[in-house]
């Protein structure tokens, strides 16, 4: 029998990919010049197959992974996909996933992070979306109400219940005063859209600046959280398995403009969680959570219409909340290891930056150059006593 536990734990797990989520894919789709077809397409495969694939893994292994598509991995490509034509965006997708399948089925995905150090790979990510915690500050001015009320929200849905995350509260309140504060025109007609084809088109600067981003992003962002909430609240995961069926549900969205599905790092650290009930039943957390997710991606084609409606300056508010909750978390354990100073340092500003030199973007060269400037500098932990025995 499912009791209230699973269901409310399910249901705010959804909720994580269907906000700030869907507001960032549509973010990188305006960047990008795509049409309103190619948007809902976007749109409609990384949620469909995402909850799909995570609501089968879940009933499969009975354990609860619950997931979308890499949030993070959107936020990188508002930024970056207004350099390359929809072809060339599917091939980088592609090769995205292929790289992550690989990695899942050789097992060779713990020599990868051995080799970047993870501080870099936070401060490249702090450094990458930062701008989007500071874009709160001026669009507070353009919507005061709307955002003084979703900054109340914040504050108000945890002092609620610890288990309502403060994102849910930034949106109801929000929207609340945008209510107030807004005069909304007719909601244009919702044409239903099916998912469109695309032939893939694979360049050098789509593997360097699109692929090997999207890949690290989503390994090191998604998987890695995924799989040590899991192991933290008890579960033992097929590591292996489960990264390379995030890499294959990759490669499949691509081919319809998808960018990535993956577990979802902060879903299945909730659904996992004492908040999903009896650890043996927290896997139907995932599944409430999977088929919600699906359900969102079913409805597309009337989500983008309702959104595009949405001032700017609010989406700009949705969108800094939420991720500040990974900001916060980037941050502190890139600085945090004192081992680690200059690379850092250098890593997080190469990601502000946001400049692409020689075609190859600025995640790349934030981790290219502090990942170098480590070993120069020989910055890390001091190897233990015993290593060198």
């Amino acid at each position: 029998m499912l009791n209230a536990k699973p269901i409310a734990a399910g249901t705010l797990s959804a909720l994580m990919a269907c906000t700030g989520g869907a507001v960032l894919i549509i973010s990188s789709a305006q960047a990008a010049g795509l049409s309103r077809p190619e948007l809902v397409s976007w749109l409609f495969v990384v949620y469909f197959v995402g909850g799909l694939i995570n609501l089968l893994m879940s009933l499969i292994y009975k354990l609860p992974i619950a997931g979308a598509h890499s949030i993070t991995s959107a936020a990188f490509l508002s930024l970056a996909a207004a350099h390359y034509s929809l072809p060339e965006l599917a091939g980088g997708f592609l090769m995205a996933g292929g790289l992550i399948a690989v990695l899942g089925f050789s097992g060779l995905l713990a020599k990868v992070f051995q080799w970047i150090p993870r501080p870099l790979l936070d401060a490249m990510l702090a450094g990458m979306i930062l701008h989007y915690a500071v874009d709160v500050i001026p669009a507070l001015g353009q919507s005061p109400i709307a955002g003084v009320l979703a900054i109340l929200g914040f504050f108000v849905a945890p002092r609620i219940s610890p288990v309502i995350p403060p994102l849910l509260g930034v949106l109801v309140f929000g929207v609340a005063g945008l209510l107030l504060e807004h005069e909304f025109p007719a909601l244009p007609p919702a044409v239903f859209t099916l998912p469109g084809f695309i032939v893939p088109e694979f360049t050098s600067a789509g593997f360097v600046s699109l692929a090997i981003p999207i890949a690290v992003l989503v390994l090191s962002n998604d998987l890695a959280v995924a799989l040590a909430a899991l192991k933290k609240n008890g579960f033992q995961a097929p590591f292996n398995k489960l990264v390379a069926g995030a890499g294959l549900g990759t490669v499949l969205v691509s081919f319809f403009g998808g960018h990535a599905v993956t577990m979802g790092g902060m879903m299945t650290a909730l659904c996992s969680s004492e908040e999903a009930g009896p650890r043996e039943g927290r896997f139907r957390a995932a599944v409430v959570s999977g088929v919600l997710v699906m359900i969102f991606g079913l409805f597309a084609w009337k989500v983008a219409a309702v959104i595009e409606l949405v001032p700017r300056s609010f989406i700009a508010v949705i969108t800094g909340f939420s991720l500040i909750g990974v900001l916060l978390n980037s941050m502190k354990s890139a600085f945090s290891e004192v081992s680690y100073r200059y690379s850092v340092l250098f890593a997080f500003v190469i990601a502000i930056s946001n400049v692409e030199v020689f075609g190859i973007s600025a995640a790349v060269w934030s981790l290219l150059i502090g990942t170098v400037t480590a070993k120069l500098l020989r910055e890390g932990p001091a190897p233990s006593p015993s290593a060198g025995s």
